[in-house]
């Protein structure tokens, strides 16, 4: 057994990590290859139309990635708890191979007509039933498979390998754009790199943690009776809480990259290779600040980083209309997306704390579910809800989001700060307990 609070990472725990940071960055670069090249590809694959439609078109295809989640939450979910969490992300990472190289292939809208549109769509969604289960299933790996303190920041560089996964694919859609077949190369160099993730996957050993899940809860209900998280009823303020969580960072990363992204292209006049390069000072940013956390996290309890930053972030929602009623620079635009990304009260780098207090046996299928439904009904809200308030409210409008988000958030934080501390405990899962037994 290692000891609670470990003083170096074995070769395993170095290989486990490496591993599942690259995959992840692979993962994020092969998803974020289309959203950052989106308005170039919906030109090639969607009939073109008027502004209005063409919007709607556009709003579709940004979420036409996450309508699936939900459901492959589901399937993943069940798998992940029943079979492992390496069999997931090794399927998943195959997906993302296989939609890339169809991308990379597929016929433009002036060859075969709607079924184009179709087929994009379909990539699409399956990228985004990948990733889903990808980050999830990595973050919930190294929480079972490492102990504390290095837990902590070996979660929090999974995080950061997918924002300079992003950062890369930022790059590679700005090279892309210049021609229109070159385009074709990056989706196929993301079909490599997926594979290669995938490849190096197979090599993983399923987490100690979840293979003797079942056989430790059959001990200890014999010989002590007593609950403990193997066993646990998964508490409902606890799903509550992560949900939260998770709709404020979809919601965060749609105002940085799509709703500012509009300013600067009807106020400023941005063209889509200038839209690229400020996406890349702001993710740079990001990544620099999360950095900080993940090493941070290794001397400082999570849960008080986690309190600084959902403190910024409410005095952020608060002015941040005002801010954009009153900017004259793309650069101030660019610090308020910054700091919307840099102070979103997510789970970083806290995330291990609240993966831990999901029973083990149900932990991945409860997560891997609010994860996507979070995201499913965030960028939808954001896609075509926000359009609705603002043209009534002006930028207010996204404070009739933002606000109620916040205060969920604060909800969260007090939650896990109390189930640290030990102040309640969830009760027993009789059939958590029936089904050991059984097996």
């Amino acid at each position: 057994m290692k000891s609670l609070a470990q003083q170096t990472l074995n070769r395993e725990e170095k290989e486990a990590i490496g591993l599942l940071s690259m995959g992840t960055f692979l993962e994020y670069f092969d998803l974020m290859l289309y959203v950052h090249m989106a308005v170039f590809l919906n030109e090639r694959f969607f009939p073109k139309s008027d502004p209005h439609t063409a919007f709607l078109l556009s709003a579709f295809a940004f979420c036409s990635m996450y309508l699936l989640r939900p459901f492959g939450a589901i399937l993943f979910g069940y798998l992940g708890d029943k079979i492992g969490r390496k069999t997931v992300v090794t399927i998943t990472t195959f997906i993302m191979a296989c939609s890339c190289c169809t991308i990379a292939i597929l016929p433009t809208y002036d060859s075969i007509g709607i079924s184009a549109s179709v087929i994009i769509t379909i990539c699409r969604m399956l990228q985004g039933l990948s990733s889903m289960g990808e980050v999830v299933a990595s973050e919930i790996y190294l929480t079972e498979f490492i102990n504390k303190p290095f837990r902590y920041p070996a979660v929090a560089l999974l995080t950061i390998s997918c924002i300079f996964g992003g950062i890369i694919a930022l790059i590679v859609s700005f090279v892309a754009i210049k021609t229109d077949y070159l385009w074709r190369g990056a989706f196929i160099l993301g079909a490599i790199v997926a594979v290669v993730g995938f490849r190096s996957r197979v090599a993983l050993k399923e987490t100690a943690v979840f293979s003797d899940a079942r056989r430790r809860i059959k001990e200890q209900l014999i010989e002590q009776g007593q609950s403990n998280i193997y066993f646990l009823r998964t508490n409902l303020k606890t799903m509550l809480s992560f949900f939260f969580m998770q709709c404020t960072w979809s919601m965060c990363f749609y105002f940085a990259f799509v709703y500012c992204n509009e300013i600067l292209k009807t106020q400023f006049g941005y063209s889509l290779q200038n839209v690229i390069t400020h996406n890349l000072i702001v993710t740079v940013l990001q990544l620099i600040s999360y950095s900080i956390f993940c090493v941070l996290s290794y001397k400082i309890p999570p849960l008080k980083i986690l309190q600084f930053r959902l403190y910024g972030f409410c005095m952020l929602i608060m002015v941040c209309p005002f801010l954009l009623d009153i900017a004259t620079t793309p650069l101030e635009i660019l610090l308020i997306q910054a700091g919307m990304l840099i102070l979103s009260a997510t789970d970083i780098p806290a995330a291990p704390i609240i993966y831990s207090h999901f029973p083990i046996l149900q932990r991945f299928r409860c997560t891997v579910f609010i994860y996507a439904l979070s995201r499913l009904i965030m960028y939808t809200v954001g896609s075509f809800g926000v359009v609705y308030l603002v043209s009534k409210l002006g930028n207010w409008g996204i404070f009739v989001i933002m606000g109620p988000l916040s205060l969920g958030v604060m909800f969260a934080l007090f939650h896990f700060k109390r189930v640290e501390e030990g102040e309640y405990s969830a009760p027993l899962s009789q059939k958590a307990c029936k089904a050991a037994l059984q097996n």
